[in-house]
């Protein structure tokens, strides 16, 4: 089989688009859009996003040590782009695209209200690594939208159409392909629940 070899680049894909809304001291709100975000920790909570020092959020969460994730669904990807071309020095993107500031719990940044999930997040950290800057945060509160609770106190992320961004492409999930640990779990063959040999 043939292969091509490239210099060295990001090609680690997909990725979560992330749109990250921020507000500086006086309140004045915008919204960034990450292709480099990530969980780096479950105890604590923590999450990362590279931002570059040019762009016109990194000074106001510089500042204020603060910003909100905001997963990113179908209906939302025209709003993901915008915020990832645009730039709030020139844009109210919350205005211009219509978008509502729901009210966080622990820190003052917005979170937006049509994102399933909002992440509040707390920066502990800021490595300065190049192009990017990492700001490694503490997540410190989740909020959800209660339309994707089911009766059992589900929460039902997966029907929320989320979209993935890959090589400068939006895509929308796909189909279900398995569930975490399905690969070792047993399985009912010949009538009989059998654990899978490897």
């Amino acid at each position: 089989m043939a292969r091509q070899y490239w210099k060295p680049g990001n090609m680690l894909y997909p990725l979560p688009v992330a749109m990250v809304s921020c507000a500086d001291k006086d309140g004045n709100s915008n919204i960034i859009t990450v292709a480099w975000a990530g969980t780096i920790c479950t105890n604590p909570a923590m999450l990362s996003i590279s931002v570059r020092p040019e762009r016109y959020s990194y000074n106001v969460i510089k500042e204020t040590k603060e910003f909100v994730v905001n997963l990113v669904t179908k209906d939302l990807v025209y709003a993901a782009d915008f915020c990832g071309v645009k730039s709030g020095r020139d844009v109210d993107k919350f205005e211009f695209l219509k978008l509502h500031q729901s009210n966080s719990v622990n820190v003052k940044a917005p979170g937006i209200e049509e994102s399933p999930v909002n992440i509040e997040c707390k920066v502990r950290k800021i490595d300065e690594l190049g192009s990017h800057h990492m700001f490694i945060a503490d997540v410190v509160s989740v909020n959800i939208d209660d339309k994707y609770m089911d009766k059992t106190g589900k929460f039902n992320l997966n029907k929320s159409d989320l979209a993935v961004y890959s090589h400068g492409e939006y895509f929308a999930l796909g189909e279900k392909q398995g569930s975490f640990g399905y690969s070792i779990s047993k399985k009912k063959v010949s009538g009989k629940s059998k654990k899978r040999k490897s």
